[in-house]
């Protein structure tokens, strides 16, 4: 999965915080994502200004979910996204709705203090869920339900 950003490493600390995940590190045997590129051949005259001297990437410590790059883009974001997260922290509906918002309410918390913002609250009248509507800090919307 590939997300474009202004910042790699801003968004690299967030989403490690968010997910659970760890920073990518670079193959055996470098010190850096760059050092391995030119190893592999790429000119370093072809590598933008500080590309790979920082992880850029994320990956599931499990090895069960996908690895995540920030690609870095000259443009900002200036439209909703199309494709959002779910973090699903809540334990879902086999848990007492108090117990899911209180979940929430926690993994929300955690996440505005690393820098996410919160857009809306997902609580519709007489439905049986409970959820909050985010956006990283770049603007990325995501929901934790």
């Amino acid at each position: 999965m590939t997300i474009d950003c202004a910042d790699p490493q801003r968004l690299v600390d967030f989403w490690c915080e968010a997910l659970g995940y760890v920073p990518e590190p670079p193959p055996d045997g470098h010190i850096n994502w760059r050092d391995y590129w030119t190893a592999m051949g790429v000119p370093e005259a072809e590598l933008p200004a500080g590309a790979g001297m920082t992880p850029e990437s994320i990956i599931d410590p499990a090895g069960r979910g996908p690895r995540v790059w920030f690609q870095r883009v000259p443009e900002p974001k200036v439209v909703k996204n199309r494709l959002h997260l779910d973090l699903k922290v809540s334990g879902g509906r086999g848990v007492a709705l108090a117990v899911r918002v209180q979940r929430v309410n926690a993994m929300v918390e955690r996440l505005t203090s690393a820098g996410a913002t919160t857009l809306r609250i997902l609580d519709e009248p007489g439905e049986d869920h409970f959820g909050v509507l985010l956006c990283d800090p770049e603007g990325n919307e995501f929901c934790v339900a």
